[in-house]
């Protein structure tokens, strides 16, 4: 087995007074050799947005980007559809990049700030059609038991949102003192784990809200929650850039 851990406190910080930004991976104005990218995961920020603030047009190309709010309210816009889209908690907001898009994400509350997760991925294609998908996943169904967000177009599962690359997305909230194993698809996969909240052990490693790590060269694993604990599983091919 192969592993890193990201403290919370080791990642990039941006604060742009509307903007409080958090980045595991070099993103903008922050850069670390060491954190270039995990695999196909080229960025995951935490961002923090105040009300009725956002980011503005602007364009992508050739990515796989998901959003995951924790709080708040998210609105989305972009050049393929006309009208303000509202993405709440329990959402997640696939889309794929492609031969490009321009797009706007802003805070649609006037009173409280946005919390999210903004995740991209390298596709495995290149130029394909932009594309922008979302759904809903009841908490419940993640209460001790994995629950997937996000897969490829080549996956079976119905259930989850479609992307142009072979990755899990998945969640579970594991009571305190509960012991979960993750398997993997294969040697050739390794899973980034996100602690959104709570505590875990993990080979005698104690990691706490927002700390992460990333595994691979293993089949599978085994982690026990300390305390009540969100976790969020970013498994992905280990390609290298």
């Amino acid at each position: 087995m192969k592993k890193v851990i990201h403290k919370a406190e080791s990642r990039g910080v941006a604060n742009h007074g509307w903007l409080q930004a958090n980045h595991s991976f070099s993103f903008a104005n922050w850069y670390s050799p060491e954190k270039l990218h995990f695999g196909a995961l080229r960025v995951l920020n935490d961002d923090i947005i105040a009300p009725k603030m956002g980011f503005g047009t602007h364009p992508h190309d050739n990515m796989e980007i998901i959003t995951i709010p924790l709080k708040g309210i998210l609105k989305h816009r972009d050049n393929m559809y006309n009208d303000w889209q509202a993405v709440m908690p329990g959402e997640v907001q696939v889309m794929s990049a492609g031969t490009g898009v321009q797009h706007s994400e802003i805070n649609g509350s006037v009173e409280e700030h946005l919390s999210l997760f903004q995740i991209w991925i390298i596709p495995e294609k290149r130029n394909v059609q932009p594309r922008y998908s979302q759904k809903m996943f009841k908490a419940e169904n993640r209460r001790g038991k994995l629950q997937t967000l996000v897969t490829s177009f080549k996956n079976e599962d119905k259930e989850s949102l479609k992307i142009h690359q072979d990755v899990k997305l998945s969640r579970i909230d594991l009571a305190a003192d509960e012991e979960f194993t993750y398997d993997l698809k294969g040697e050739t996969h390794g899973v980034y784990l996100m602690i959104i909240s709570g505590e875990i052990n993990f080979e005698n490693e104690d990691l706490k809200m927002r700390d992460a790590i990333g595994i691979s060269e293993i089949n599978s694993f085994q982690l026990k929650s300390k305390t009540d604990t969100e976790l969020l599983f970013i498994e992905v091919p280990m390609i290298k850039l």
